[in-house]
C-alpha cells in the first residue's frame, strides 16, 4: 500500500489540506457568536463539530484509498437505490430545515441524502459508461443512466431544494456531454433539456406562487438587495457590507461585525463574506486561485486517465466542485439567487465534508491507477 501512496497527486492533496486547515479556522471564527448567542452552547461547538467531520473523513480517505475504482463502481448501484429510498423516506419522516425536507436527524447529527447522492451518481455513471461504452450507439443505451438521475432530481425538487436539485442536474448534464458517444445524440439532447428549462422557466415566472413558494419567489428577486435590506434583501446586502469592511487586508481575524447576527448561520453560505472580511480581499484572491489549482490538477488526472471511467471520475468531481463554488459566490454576490449552496473546504457541515473528501478520495485513486499502469507499461 505504500508504494501506491507514492502515485497520489502531492500538489492536490497540499492544497486540499490547507484548504481544509483554512475552513476549520474559519467556521470557528464564524460560528462562535452564533453558537454563544442564539445556541446558548460552547462557542466551541460548530469548530469541534467541524473537527470530527474531519476527523471522520480522514479515516473515510485512508479506507477509500485501498480500493480501486472498480470496486466503487460495483458498489454504486446498491448506494444508488439505498439513496433513492432515502430521497422518498425523507418526504415522510424527514426533518424540515428552512423551509425543505433534506435532513434525517439521528441524535445529534443530521444526514442529507441529496448531498451524498451527487458523489454516488457520479461514480454511477462513470461505471455504467464504461462498462458499455461499446454500446452507446442508441438512444436507450445512452439515456438509461440520465434517465434515472431525472428522478432523482425530480425527489429532490419535491423538497423542494432547488439549488441542490440545479447542481445536482448539471452535474449529470456536464458527465453526459464528457462521454465518448454519438454527436448526433448529444445535441439533440442539449437541444430537448434547454427547451425543457426554457419552458420551465416560463412555468415559474408565469404561475409564480402556485409553483414555488413565498420564500422560493424572494429569492429571484436580486436587483439592488440594498434597497431591501429590512425585507428579502438582507442577506446579500449584509455581504456587501461585510466585504467592504474588510477591504484589502481585512479587520483581522476573529473581528467581523457581520457575524453578530446580521447574517443567518455566517458559517455555512455566507461564510466567504466573513472570510473577506477578517482576512480581506487579498485572502479571498488566494483561496480563488487555490480553487483553480485544484480543479485544474483534477482535471490533469482525468486527462491521464487511459480509461473512461478514470477520466469521467474526475471530470464529475471537477464540476462537483467548480458548480459549489460557482453557485454559492455568485449567490452572496447577488448575482443569481441565493440557495443555500455551502462553499467547499469552507463552508460547516458534514454531509458536505464527508461528500467532498469521498470525491477527492476517488480523484486520488483515479492517480494511483495512472501511476500503477504507467509502471507496468
Amino acid at each position: 500500500m505504500i508504494k501506491k501512496l507514492k502515485y497520489l497527486d502531492k500538489p492536490l492533496l497540499i492544497i486540499t489540506l490547507i484548504l481544509f486547515i483554512i475552513g476549520l479556522v474559519m467556521v470557528f471564527s464564524a460560528s462562535n457568536v452564533t453558537a454563544y448567542m442564539t445556541k446558548a452552547v460552547s462557542p466551541y461547538n460548530y469548530f469541534f463539530r467541524q473537527a470530527i467531520f474531519l476527523g471522520a473523513g480522514v479515516l473515510l480517505f485512508f479506507v477509500m484509498i485501498t480500493f480501486n475504482t472498480n470496486v466503487y463502481g460495483k458498489t454504486s448501484h446498491l448506494l444508488m437505490i439505498i439513496n433513492i429510498v432515502a430521497l422518498v423516506t425523507l418526504l415522510v419522516y424527514g426533518s424540515a430545515k428552512n423551509d425543505a425536507i433534506s435532513w434525517f436527524e439521528l441524535g445529534p447529527i443530521t444526514i442529507q441524502p441529496s448531498e451524498f447522492i451527487k458523489v454516488i451518481s457520479i461514480v454511477f455513471l462513470a461505471q455504467y459508461y464504461e462498462v458499455n461504452k461499446n454500446k452507446l450507439n442508441g438512444w436507450l443505451k445512452c439515456l438509461y443512466p440520465i434517465g434515472i438521475c431525472i428522478g432523482i432530481a425530480a425527489l429532490i425538487v419535491i423538497q423542494p431544494d432547488l439549488g441542490t436539485a440545479i447542481i445536482y442536474s448539471c452535474i449529470v448534464g456536464l458527465i453526459f456531454l464528457a462521454v465518448p458517444m454519438s454527436k448526433e445524440i448529444k445535441y439533440k439532447v442539449v437541444f430537448i433539456a434547454l427547451a425543457i428549462f426554457i419552458l420551465g422557466l416560463f412555468a415559474i415566472f408565469g404561475m409564480g406562487k402556485s409553483v414555488l413558494r413565498d420564500r422560493q419567489m424572494e429569492r429571484f428577486n436580486i436587483a439592488n438587495p440594498c434597497d431591501r435590506i429590512l425585507e428579502d434583501g438582507n442577506q446579500v446586502c449584509n455581504c456587501y457590507i461585510a466585504m467592504n469592511n474588510g477591504g484589502l487586508t481585512g479587520v483581522g481575524l476573529g473581528n467581523s461585525t457581520q457575524k453578530y447576527l446580521y447574517l443567518p448561520e455566517p458559517y455555512t453560505d455566507f461564510i466567504f463574506a466573513i472570510i473577506v472580511e477578517e482576512l480581506g480581499v487579498v485572502t479571498g484572491v488566494i483561496i480563488l486561485l487555490m480553487y483553480f489549482y485544484i480543479l485544474y490538477r483534477i482535471l490533469v488526472i482525468g486527462r491521464r486517465s487511459p480509461t473512461n471511467k478514470g477520466a469521467i471520475l474526475c471530470y464529475g468531481v471537477a464540476a462537483y466542485i467548480f458548480l459549489h463554488i460557482a453557485v454559492n459566490l455568485l449567490g452572496i454576490m447577488g448575482l443569481i439567487p441565493m440557495t443555500g449552496v455551502p462553499l467547499p473546504f469552507m463552508s460547516y457541515g458534514g454531509s458536505f465534508t464527508i461528500c467532498l473528501v469521498a470525491a477527492l478520495t476517488i480523484v486520488q485513486r483515479v492517480s494511483i491507477e495512472n501511476g500503477l499502469l504507467k509502471e507496468k507499461s
